[in-house]
């Protein structure tokens, strides 16, 4: 690892994939989400969806809205999976509609806990920049939708913990350094003690797969947008110093090499792969990537393939139910072509594995 990278804090994409801001909002005239009727659901949505397809920003134009409850299962699972929306909100989809921006980094959940949902993703570490297109669609909204507030308190949302700023920003980080030196469980501890939260994947109540973690805010009462985003940057930085360190260290361990180059030769070579060992090899490449080991593979290829391989999209992608046998082989050939830098169309490969499945 260079020294520079090493001590480089301005760069920080070998252990921040993305960046996360979510405001919670709520109408005022209508009850929280879980005291509603479907067709009550269904009026609040109208009402939201039209405050923005309508709306006079030039934003507005690059929105669909997707009615939930007409998605398949494949649909539904694979927008969590690109982490669009959350687990809950798929978990009954009646009366429940999605906003979503062209390029897909702003998505507008509708009735999930709250009313509104407003979440900007970006990769990298951009909390600034996701913080400003949320505020301003925010604003869009207010201008439009009389939102629930309170002097005192804030915004008033049906979980306590969000009443306040409404707002959560977090960061999706690599840490398989951490993770294999097992600190992981201290520093969880730590953190909560500094008002931020270390979870899975895709959140409260996941586990971490690939060694990939959200870290995010706690306290959204007290405290201003800007100050929760502050001091979410700062707890970054230390763990990215943090995760360098170890990784320092584990760069001299053979066993560490070896599992790294031979999960490298397993992405080139294998006929069959299944999710759980996917993201364990993209894990370890990308864990080579960072040391410097590879020269030939990119963060956003393996970024990429963390979201392409899963379940879900994959059957999303190509169109049709697929066996997990069939998973195993599309994934495999998905990767083995992402790794060698074969500049094919997602579907056009897709298609030809599914060809030979058969």
């Amino acid at each position: 690892m260079s020294e520079k990278k090493y001590t480089d804090l301005k760069n920080v994409s070998d252990v921040v994939i993305s960046t996360r801001i979510r405001f919670a909002r709520n109408l005022r005239e209508f009850p929280f989400p879980c005291r509603l009727s479907d067709e009550k659901k269904r009026k609040v949505a109208n009402i939201i969806k039209e405050s923005v397809l309508d709306g006079h920003s030039a934003i507005s134009e690059r929105f669909r809205y997707i009615q939930m409850s007409e998605l398949t299962q494949e649909e539904a699972v694979s927008l969590v999976e690109r982490h669009l929306v959350s687990p809950e909100f798929i978990s009954d989809r009646q009366g429940r509609g999605l906003l979503l921006l062209d390029d897909e980094s702003v998505s507008i959940m509708i009735n999930e806990e709250d009313h509104v949902r407003i979440q900007v993703i970006n990769s990298g570490m951009k909390l600034e920049e996701a913080f400003d297109l949320a505020d301003k669609i925010d604003t869009l909204l207010d201008e439009q939708l009389d939102f629930a507030f309170n002097d005192k308190l804030g915004y008033l949302t049906q979980c306590p913990t969000n009443i306040g700023t409404g707002m959560r920003a977090s960061l999706m980080l690599h840490l398989p350094a951490l993770q294999e030196s097992g600190a992981m469980g201290k520093i969880g501890a730590s953190l909560s003690k500094l008002g931020l939260v270390i979870r899975g994947l895709y959140g409260e109540g996941t586990e971490p797969s690939g060694a990939i973690y959200q870290l995010s805010n706690q306290v959204t009462l007290g405290i201003s947008e800007r100050e929760a985003i502050n001091n979410l940057r700062d707890i970054a930085f230390q763990l990215v110093v943090q995760e360098r360190n170890s990784r320092e260290a584990l760069s001299r361990n053979i066993n560490v090499l070896d599992a790294i180059y031979r999960s490298y030769g397993i992405m080139l070579y294998a006929k069959l792969m299944s999710n759980d060992e996917c993201m364990k090899l993209i894990s370890n490449v990308r864990f080579g990537v960072e040391m410097g080991l590879f020269d030939n593979i990119d963060f956003d290829t393996l970024n990429r393939l963390i979201i392409e391989i899963q379940p879900a999209t994959l059957m999303k992608n190509i169109g049709k139910k697929l066996t997990p046998a069939e998973r195993d082989r599309i994934r495999a050939e998905l990767v083995r072509t992402a790794i060698t830098q074969q500049k094919i169309p997602v579907s056009h490969r897709l298609e030809n594995s599914e060809n030979s499945v058969k």
